[in-house]
């Protein structure tokens, strides 16, 4: 058979397949009919006070340089016709399901606009904390795209807390995290602990998949809660399709999803928008420890001679800098030369300045008082228990205990104890 017969034949075999893929996600787009929402509301980890935080951070501030010279950083976001956007969803090789619709391109506007400079921090910060993340999601056999929940989340920031108390990365409530192993105290919040929190998330995120088998309904129901999500569907006749249950979810819950579609787009289509990425200055290569003892930073920092912002920056889920290890499985992460220099110091370190960095934390003695004397008291003519009592500071049933006494009369002349 004439070769360029066959080529023909192919390419008018593969074509419908081409046009009916992109025609199936233009009528997934449209389908629902999801206008611009006006009254959504933004992710937490999208606001100006986790923008602040994640600037402040010591890993930020030390490990994150402003561009690079492979890119060419503009204030100018060039705009794009909504079949572009389609194309560019359709082609990332993500597991959930990414439409696109009018809420949709709202937050992609936000995320190449109005937020470009978190996007640009974010891109840089991805290299601290997306290893990690997709560890635990490649572990629990997850899609490796819910990497970018955090990013909606907590700005990829892990001392973030929400209005609503959430804390962490992954922004656990106190009671969720407790259920899934993060133990919260005075002095430890492990909803901060960039590992411990992931791995939990993960757990969780598993859970939810195996209650709705969709992965829209498990993204949202982490935002609102399984209870929240199965009372839409409920609302809705058994409908299980996110979109359809839109309306019906609370404002942020309705802004989640689309902006977790948003933040899939912008993280690998930046450059595109003219966002320039910052970039990690040095691989920050850490290692952890386990502490079995009482630690302040303020003991790593003056003996180890370690800048105790990084300290802090590195082990965020301990509240007061205090590492207390003789009460639970406690560790410490350190760069590895750092950490080095602690192993081979340790006893110093523990032993360094404890009256200073654990001056509430003393075993006072408290003396008890003095036994008092046994004493004896000869009864004169006139005297009465109530008598002697005040004389001596006690009492007459005290008076009437010690001598066995059943009854108020006493004899003048005899002895009667007193103490």
């Amino acid at each position: 058979m004439d070769r360029n017969f066959i080529l023909i034949i192919g390419i008018l075999f593969f074509m419908p397949f081409c046009y009916n893929n992109i025609s199936a996600q233009t009528e997934i787009d449209n389908k629902h009919n999801i206008k611009a929402d006006t009254e959504i509301v933004l992710p937490e980890g999208l606001s100006q006070s986790a923008m602040d935080s994640l600037l402040s951070d010591w890993k930020n501030k030390n490990y994150i340089i402003i561009g690079s010279e492979d890119c060419s950083d503009s204030a100018l976001n060039p705009v794009f016709d909504d079949k572009t956007y389609i194309e560019r969803l359709s082609k990332l090789p993500t597991e959930i399901e990414l439409p696109y619709n009018a809420v949709v391109r709202q937050y992609i506007d936000l995320y190449t606009s109005r937020f470009r400079k978190n996007v640009s921090y974010m891109l840089g910060v991805a290299n601290f904390y997306f290893p990690v993340f997709e560890e635990a999601l490649d572990a629990y056999g997850l899609p490796l795209e819910l990497k970018y929940l955090p990013i909606i989340e907590s700005g990829l920031n892990p001392s973030a807390v929400s209005k609503a108390g959430a804390s962490g990365l992954w922004q656990f409530m106190l009671s969720t995290g407790r259920i899934y192993g993060l133990e919260t105290n005075s002095l430890v919040d492990e909803r901060r602990d960039p590992v411990k929190s992931t791995w939990a998330a993960a757990k969780y995120l598993k859970e939810l998949y195996g209650i709705y088998n969709n992965w829209t309904l498990v993204i949202a129901a982490y935002n609102c809660g399984p209870g929240t999500v199965n009372k839409a569907i409920k609302r809705n006749g058994g409908k299980t399709d996110y979109w359809d249950l839109y309306y019906s979810l609370p404002k942020e819950t309705r802004g989640y999803v689309p902006s977790f579609i948003a933040a899939n787009y912008v993280m690998n289509y930046y450059c595109e928008h003219n966002i320039c990425p910052m970039v990690a200055d040095v691989s920050l290569d850490t290692d952890t420890v386990h502490i079995s003892r009482q630690l302040h930073f303020g003991q790593i920092a003056e003996v180890c001679n370690v800048n105790i912002d990084k300290i802090e920056s590195l082990n965020p889920q301990y509240k007061k800098s205090i590492i207390p290890g003789q009460s639970m499985v406690c560790s410490l992460r350190l760069p590895q030369d750092d950490l080095y220099n602690f192993i081979i110091n340790e006893d110093s370190v523990y032993k360094y300045n404890t009256d200073k960095y654990f001056s509430n934390r003393k075993i006072v003695d408290i003396k008890q008082p003095p036994v008092s004397e046994t004493k004896y008291y000869k009864i004169r003519r006139g005297d009465s228990l109530s008598t002697i009592a005040r004389k001596f500071g006690t009492t007459v049933s005290r008076l009437k205990s010690l001598n066995g006494l059943k009854s108020d009369k006493i004899s003048a002349g005899k002895t009667i104890r007193v103490r």
